[in-house]
């Protein structure tokens, strides 16, 4: 089978990241085992298509090659698998404007995605989003797709990738309003497990760690409950807890977004407390200027509702 042939503009993108990478368009050359001219049209190439023109690399001491600013942010964004790097993607990074690419858990964007938007406007960054898991979210960090990614703990394994505990939330009991716990526990400060017992539950996904944490709370303690429904995140848990008139263990997330006035709430005793985390993600040694503003503002929002 004949070799695969790179599409153009990554052909464009190996003879950049050559001359970067030997400091010179000669030894870039000589390592591509092609002509001086060659690799700098193709660099010139790249630079009408991405940066309209503006130059990527300029001369330093000792006429050393040396990145300009929007050079840099490509070159660094590049250092992920090659297909994942269509055009659109090396515009966003050698654009002249700052672009963070964030990644976020569908529930907290719930909390934090307004926040986030507004410190991306006022600062003029450029704000890519996407939604996913963990898994997804550390995958893209340690492969360089996202600048920076929120999420919950627990984390799968994430070699290099960095990581920021921002909150720390402790678990809760939720009723929905017509579920029996509003009744007999309307004056308790805090529930056991044990007060669950043959209650409708509303539980999480069994691939989910909250889902297995319950388990383990209900086997531990000899707890039957009626599983009425399982699900992903908060984004269904309400209506799952009103339809089913059922309850649910549940990280508090109180402290990012308050809860709907109709369902009640009670901290979740238990002889050793577990607690869940919201996490900053980013790529080991390469947090971006802009993803560092926006990780600053969400700190400070974090700080402010403790």
């Amino acid at each position: 089978m004949p070799p695969r042939k790179l599409v153009r503009h990554l052909v464009w993108l190996e003879s950049f990241a050559a001359a970067v990478e030997a400091g010179s368009i000669e030894a870039a050359a000589e390592h591509l085992g092609v002509a001086r001219s060659v690799v700098s049209e193709h660099i010139r190439a790249l630079e009408m298509a991405l940066a309209e023109g503006a130059s990527l690399l300029e001369r330093g001491p000792g006429r050393r090659l040396q990145l300009t600013a929007r050079g840099e942010r490509l070159f660094a964004g590049t250092q992920t698998p090659l297909h994942q790097l269509d055009m659109k993607r090396l515009q966003d990074l050698a654009s002249a404007e700052p672009v963070v690419r964030l990644g976020l858990n569908p529930t907290l964007s719930l909390s934090l995605l307004g926040n986030v938007a507004r410190e991306a406007a006022a600062r003029g960054l450029k704000l890519v989003l996407s939604f996913g898991g963990p898994h997804e979210l550390t995958r893209q960090v340690k492969t360089r797709q996202l600048d920076l990614a929120l999420d919950f703990t627990p984390l799968p394994p994430h070699e290099g990738v960095e990581s920021e505990s921002l909150l720390r939330m402790p678990f809760v009991v939720l009723a929905g309003p017509d579920n029996a716990l509003v009744r007999e526990a309307a004056s308790r400060r805090a529930l056991h497990v044990k007060e669950l017992e043959g209650q409708p539950f509303v539980d999480w996904l069994r691939d989910d760690p909250y889902g297995g944490a319950n388990s383990a709370r209900f086997t531990t303690h000899k707890v039957t409950v009626v599983e009425v429904a399982r699900a992903e995140s908060f984004l269904l848990i309400y209506e799952l807890l009103r339809a089913f008139k059922a309850c649910a263990i549940a990280p508090d997330l109180r402290l990012m977004h308050p809860f709907p006035p109709d369902i009640r709430a009670w901290p979740l005793r238990e002889e050793e407390p577990q607690a869940v985390e919201v996490v900053a993600l980013w790529p080991a040694g390469s947090l971006s200027p802009g993803a560092r503003t926006l990780l600053d503002g969400v700190r400070h929002i974090h700080s402010a509702r403790r």
